[in-house]
C-alpha cells in the first residue's frame, strides 16, 4: 500500500514539474504557487562591480500553505550604504491565486500579492525597493500563461514607502512597478523522470516609475536556471537598463541564487 502511494506521488510530481519549471522566474514571481505543504530555502547574492564592488545577501524561506496561498519571509544584509556588511532588515510576502484555467500542457492563472518590509538604512536613492532599501508596502496582481514549453507572465503593482528605522525619510513616497517575463524549458527535450536536470532560459523586463517626479526605468534581465533532481535550483541573472532616469542600486546587477525545496512537510 505504501509503495503504491509513493509511486502515485512520484508520478504526480514528474507530471507537474515539466509544466511549472519554465514559470520559476528568477527576478519575479509567477501567478502559480509552490506545492502545498512544501518549504523552500533560498540563499541569494546580488551586487555590482562599478564604481566599487557592493553586494547584498538574502536568506529567504518560502512556505506553500495551500494550493492557493504561499508566504515568504526574507532577511537582508549588504554593504550598499555602509563600508561593511550589516543587517538591513526584514520583509514578508504573501500571494493568493484567485483564478485558474488548466488544460493539457497549458494553463492561465491570476493572483494577488502583498509585501511589507522594515529596513534600517538611509535611503538616498530615488527608487522605492523593499528588498533591503526601503521600509514600506507593495500590493499588486500577476497573471501567467503557460503554452507547453513557453511561459509568459506580467504584473503591475503600487508601492508606498515609509520612513526607515532610525528616522531616514525616503526621497519619494509613491511608485508604480511592472514586469513582463518569459521562460522557456530548454532541457530535457523529453521528460522521463524527476532526476533529469532541467535547463530554463528567461528574459524579464523590470520597470518602475515615480509619477510625481517624472522618473522611470526599464531593465532587461536575461537569466539561466538549472534544476537538479527536482529539488535543488541554481539561478544566474544579470540586469541592465534599457532606459533609466532614476538614481538607484539595482542597475547593472548580477544575481546568483541557490534554492532547495522540501515537499510534504506536514499533513
Amino acid at each position: 500500500m505504501m509503495k503504491r502511494m509513493w509511486l502515485t506521488l512520484l508520478g504526480m510530481l514528474v507530471g507537474v514539474l515539466p509544466l511549472l519549471a519554465q514559470e520559476l522566474y528568477v527576478n519575479t514571481e509567477p501567478a502559480s504557487n509552490m506545492a502545498a505543504k512544501s518549504l523552500g530555502i533560498r540563499l541569494e547574492n546580488q551586487g555590482y562591480f562599478s564604481p566599487d564592488f557592493k553586494n547584498r545577501s538574502t536568506v529567504e524561506l518560502m512556505l506553500g500553505v495551500s494550493r492557493s496561498l504561499m508566504v515568504h519571509g526574507s532577511v537582508y544584509m549588504s554593504d550598499f550604504y555602509q563600508p561593511n556588511q550589516h543587517l538591513e532588515g526584514f520583509s514578508g510576502y504573501a500571494k493568493y491565486r484567485f483564478y485558474s484555467v488548466d488544460s493539457v500542457q497549458r494553463h492561465f492563472r491570476a493572483a494577488a500579492f502583498i509585501k511589507a518590509a522594515t529596513i534600517n538604512n538611509p535611503t538616498p536613492n530615488q527608487e522605492i525597493s523593499l528588498e533591503g532599501d526601503n521600509s514600506g508596502v507593495q500590493g499588486g496582481v500577476v497573471a501567467t500563461q503557460l503554452l507547453h514549453k513557453l511561459a509568459l507572465s506580467g504584473s503591475v503593482s503600487y508601492l508606498r514607502a515609509f520612513d526607515n528605522r532610525g528616522g531616514y525619510e525616503p526621497v519619494t513616497r509613491n511608485a508604480v512597478g511592472w514586469t513582463l517575463s518569459s521562460g522557456y524549458l530548454l532541457f530535457p527535450v523529453k521528460y522521463q523522470n524527476y532526476n533529469q536536470t532541467n535547463v530554463n532560459l528567461y528574459l524579464e523586463l523590470l520597470g518602475k516609475a515615480n509619477p510625481g517626479r517624472g522618473q522611470s526605468y526599464m531593465d532587461a534581465a536575461p537569466a539561466v536556471q538549472f534544476i537538479f533532481n527536482s529539488v535543488l535550483r541554481l539561478d544566474l541573472s544579470y540586469r541592465t537598463p534599457l532606459w533609466n532616469s532614476m538614481e538607484r542600486n539595482t542597475k547593472n546587477m548580477y544575481l546568483v541564487r541557490l534554492e532547495y525545496n522540501l515537499f510534504n512537510l506536514f499533513n
